[in-house]
């Protein structure tokens, strides 16, 4: 049986058909679907991770005790788990292990392009990169076979336009495939020193035999089309390849990009008169064609930055223009990106603004606190660098500069990386005040359930975190939880915290206004005592918006929050009932 299926939907099928019996992973576009789609699947093990290196270290965990395990991630989720994955290089396996990393090439969702390829040189793990949804399902239960085959972990690479498109899969039954024994192995799963020594030497010996694999496996296919030019690619790029230059040049496909073939992409470039490497964001294949001595045509003619499309390619290759695109006949409107209608955190940011406070933001849906009008946001770097970012400008500027100074992070994102900053402030005798914003749900990623929530990944209820008391066994004796939208109390608690002389945390709690539990009703509307003041302007809803002049509530977009009743400084807006 076939059926359609999203490249990440198809890994997750790959898993299962391969016997796979746990799965842990943090959320992260554009891999999130893999994990959400693994809990289908009623008899595997599947759980949100506080962070991507816990999740990682429970895959390896449950593959030493014999089970076949995966971990999926975005690329900066990568950089996270990185410190066991290396390990687990030297260590190997029991069970299969295969981690599923999502590079997003543009920069959809992201904070960085970063190419996972470089990880899988640098660790010394196999890895290979599928071009659609088949490939996916294909790749993720051939990845754990050769794991256990070659005792090795194995990296699946996609990407955006892989993980989030749709091909046809050949649907197959579910392996059979029996718990491993676990054995003691002192030697093999403790990395001390004298250990670790021993098994960089089994590493090596691994890369010379996956070297050699690379040069015969049908991962790495020649499409000839008895073409004078050849093209290079792998992934979503020889997709792009394929659908500009069609049957005008010949291929060498490259399922396994790493480790690289050498006498292969040599004996296919000696065929052709010209070269072309085409693979987004940096010159992994080319740089080994060159240092095979090879001359190929790649970054000269290709951009390091973003994704590609076929116009592109076929313009470099061909030397064909690509045909102009007619133009719409009505304009379409500009949609920058927002906060939606009734988010918790439009409340907290307009207090920010209006006090004028350096805030030191962090990765979720409040990053967006830095477009207009809100504009409070002035730093964000990674997963919980809020925290330990504020304490060090803290430290850099002195207390006077940190009675201005404010850090915002997410629930989730507080679970993932944001205590131990808090911690790094209590003990090095730092005072910040660090704002939570608890929206009661992982928003950006699509909501998922985190240790905050009370809910695992299948819903089933558990242990919830109870946030003041976690903040106060870090240290922290002052505490205060608001409500955002609050806009009165939360601007009084945000002056009376920054004045402190020892470490705050605000939590400020309201669920996201999408959640299935939050029931806004009605819709607000400008009454006659509107003075045009504009102040509702200046929260940055999507629903408020200036019409010949004056400002008006788009009732098919407001959900009726009542926020903005809360700013109105005349009681010119008002709620009513649809």
């Amino acid at each position: 049986m076939k059926k359609l299926l999203l490249g990440n939907a198809a890994v997750a099928r790959g898993a299962y058909e391969a016997g796979v019996r746990v799965v842990a992973s943090y959320p992260g576009t554009p891999s999130t679907e893999i994990t959400e789609e693994i809990v289908k699947f009623d008899d595997i093990y599947a759980e949100w991770s506080p962070n991507e290196k816990v999740a990682a270290e429970v895959a390896i965990g449950a593959s030493i005790g014999g089970a076949r395990a995966m971990s999926c991630m975005k690329h900066v989720g990568l950089n996270v788990m990185a410190d066991p994955v290396f390990t687990v290089s030297y260590t190997g396996v029991n069970g299969g292990l295969v981690f599923c990393v999502a590079d997003d090439p543009g920069m959809h969702s992201s904070q960085n392009e970063q190419d996972s390829r470089h990880y899988a040189k640098a660790s010394k793990i196999a890895m290979l990169e599928p071009a659609d949804s088949s490939e996916c399902k294909e790749f993720t239960k051939l990845a754990f076979e050769l794991s256990e085959k070659m005792d090795t972990p194995f990296f699946i690479r996609l990407s955006t336009r892989v993980s989030h498109s749709q091909s046809m899969v050949e649907i197959c039954d579910k392996e059979n495939v029996e718990l491993k024994p676990y054995e003691k192995n002192i030697g093999k799963y403790v990395m001390m020193p004298g250990n670790a020594i021993k098994r960089h030497v089994v590493v090596e010996e691994r890369i010379k035999a996956l070297k050699e694999f690379a040069e015969t496996t049908e991962l790495n296919t020649v499409e000839e089309n008895n073409s004078k030019i050849g093209v290079i690619s792998a992934g979503i790029a020889y997709m792009y390849a394929k659908e500009a230059l069609g049957d005008k040049v010949d291929y060498l496909k490259l399922g396994m990009v790493y480790p690289l073939p050498e006498k292969k992409i040599k004996d296919f470039a000696a065929k052709y008169d010209k070269v072309f490497v085409i693979e987004e964001l940096d010159p992994v294949i080319e740089d080994h064609c060159k240092a095979l001595g090879i001359e190929v045509c790649g970054k000269d003619l290709f951009t390091l930055l973003g994704e590609y499309t076929p116009a592109m390619i076929k313009k470099a290759v061909l030397g064909i223009e690509p045909e102009a695109c007619k133009a719409a006949e009505e304009n379409i409107p500009v949609r920058p990106p927002v906060m939606c209608a009734g988010c918790p955190h439009r409340g907290a940011f307009y207090v920010l603004k209006k006090l004028g406070l350096t805030v030191s933001g962090d990765i979720g849906c409040y990053t967006l606190g830095a477009t207009v009008p809100l504009q409070s946001v002035d730093t964000t770097i990674c997963m919980g660098a809020s925290v330990s970012a504020a304490h060090g400008m803290a430290k850099a500027r002195g207390q006077e500069f940190n009675k201005k100074l404010v850090s915002v992070i997410g629930d989730s994102t507080f679970m993932h990386s944001g205590m131990t900053g808090l911690v790094d402030i209590v003990y090095n005798k730092g005072n910040n005040t660090v704002i939570i914003l608890d929206n009661s749900i992982t928003g950006m990623t699509g909501h998922q359930d985190n240790p905050t929530t009370g809910y695992t990944i299948r819903g089933e209820e558990t242990k919830q975190v109870n946030l003041i008391e976690l903040c106060r066994a870090l240290g922290i004796d002052n505490i205060t939880v608001c409500d955002p939208f609050d806009v009165k109390k939360f601007e009084k608690i945000v002056k009376e915290e920054v004045e402190r002389e020892e470490p705050s945390v605000i939590i400020s709690q309201r669920p996201c206004a999408l959640l299935k539990t939050v029931k806004y009703t009605g819709h607000c509307k400008i009454t006659d005592n509107c003075k045009n003041c504009k102040m509702c302007m200046k929260l940055g809803c999507p629903a408020i918006t200036i019409k010949d002049d004056k400002v008006v509530i788009d009732a098919s977009q407001c959900n009726g929050c009542g926020l903005c009743v809360n700013v109105c400084p005349f009681g010119a807006i008002e709620k009513e009932d649809n």
